[in-house]
């Protein structure tokens, strides 16, 4: 059974309540809140450094945008 997992805006606690209750008996869906808080690399000490980072690790890039316009994003993990 696949894993379904709703993030939801750190400005959306109305959202975050609905979504909760709503899939509290659902044993393969989980409501998360948006834990990133932005770069967490300082830029000024990272310029002096060569980046080891292959690429951006987060898979669906469209999260970001759909956090900001719908006020959650939806991933199912197979």
């Amino acid at each position: 059974m696949p894993r379904e997992i709703f993030i939801v805006a750190r400005d959306r606690p109305d959202l975050y309540r609905y979504l909760s209750q709503t899939f509290a008996d659902a044993e393969n869906v989980q409501v998360i809140w948006d834990r990133r808080a932005g770069e967490r690399r300082v830029a000024s000490i990272e310029a002096r450094r060569p980046e080891r980072r292959r690429s951006d690790r987060r898979r669906r890039a469209s999260v970001e945008q759909e956090l900001r316009t719908v006020g959650y994003a939806f991933i199912s993990i197979e």
